[in-house]
């Protein structure tokens, strides 16, 4: 998941490079949206990882 936030970022720097704002504002959306949840899943799979089973 982290690759596609990534890949986004890298779209939305070559949109930008080339002059299409509304374009790389919508992959940089996108990419921060993707980043986001996939942090929050990897600690959600830390914590759940840790947990002793008894």
């Amino acid at each position: 998941m982290f690759s596609w936030a990534i890949t986004f970022f890298v779209i939305a720097l070559l949109a930008a490079l080339f002059g299409f704002t509304g374009l790389a504002a919508g992959a940089a959306g996108i990419a921060k949206i993707i980043f986001i949840v996939a942090l929050i899943l990897a600690i959600v799979s830390f914590v759940a990882g840790r947990r002793s089973a008894i």
